[in-house]
């Protein structure tokens, strides 16, 4: 993001359908678009505190999280019905949660189930490890797990996302993975969530993908990019990357969420979400 130059459409939007259709207005009038975090970014506070750290989610001012914590059949090892009734106390919806490959492909009626009851609409495949991306049937078949996920997903009021980072734009025979998932994945089953910082890395213009696939990207991740040759993870609001121009075309993505988060903070974590919180709000 240019500093003080976050597009006022942030606060444009709300969200209509669970299938990722937009419902970006044109309007500059506050409040329709939630701002989310991603509560990866405060996973260590959570495990120290997670009704603490909850708590202080939602002082800060974000409306909706994503989770990054479910397993056996728990988000952050509470049931699905109590996870949410801590995030009703605050006044948070958990809207979206991340899950890895084995739980969408071998576990999926119950991850979506559980990810219903918690009060989500969105599942994503957040990551894959080196030995599940190594060729170019290794995607095929991660696209398989996506189709066939996105069906099941139907009957718990659920969409199927896929979270990028920078390898899904790493030439392999010649091809870009991240392109043949696109092409392959349908897109009336599974949507994408586009982390504009691991696009941007890997060398790739979110409006380009916007264009090429219109209406695909429900989810965002909004990281920020700082301004040395390392390019670190930054808050929202203090790098370079120009968010202005990329929430122009937020009805073209498709959005429907789009949410804060930090890979790594060189501050404690609740001040950068604190810090990217503020930016978002006070450049909207």
């Amino acid at each position: 993001m240019k500093r003080r130059e976050f597009v006022k459409t942030t606060a444009a939007f709300t969200t209509l359908s669970v299938m990722g259709q937009s419902t970006f207005s044109g309007s500059f009038l506050k409040p329709a678009q939630p701002i989310g975090l991603q509560l990866y970014t405060v996973r260590d506070q959570i495990k120290e505190n997670l009704e603490g750290t909850i708590a202080q989610v939602a002082k800060t001012g974000y409306t909706v999280v994503e989770g990054a914590g479910y397993g056996k059949r728990a988000f952050y090892g509470l049931k699905p019905g109590a996870f949410k009734s801590l995030l009703d106390s605050v006044g948070l919806k958990m809207v979206s949660s991340h899950t890895n490959k084995a739980s969408m492909r071998d576990q999926a009626d119950a991850t979506f189930e559980d990810a219903a009851e918690a009060g989500a609409t969105y599942v994503v495949l957040a990551w894959l490890a080196p030995n599940e991306r190594k060729t170019m049937d290794d995607y095929k078949d991660i696209v398989d797990i996506l189709n066939k996920a996105g069906e099941s997903a139907k009957q718990y009021g659920i969409k199927v996302c896929y979270h990028n980072h920078d390898f899904e734009f790493q030439t392999i025979d010649g091809m870009i993975p991240y392109h043949l998932m696109m092409e392959k994945a349908d897109p009336e089953l599974v949507g994408m969530e586009l982390d504009l910082y691991w696009a941007t890395k890997a060398g790739h213009d979110p409006l380009e993908l916007f264009e090429m696939y219109a209406q695909r990207f429900p989810l965002w991740h909004l990281k920020d990019m700082d301004d040395t040759p390392k390019q670190n993870f930054t808050e929202v609001g203090n790098g370079v990357i120009d968010f202005q121009k990329i929430f122009d075309k937020a009805e073209q993505a498709g959005l429907n969420y789009f949410f804060v988060e930090q890979d790594r903070c060189s501050r404690p974590p609740l001040e950068s979400i604190r810090i990217s919180y503020e930016n978002v709000v006070k450049l909207s």
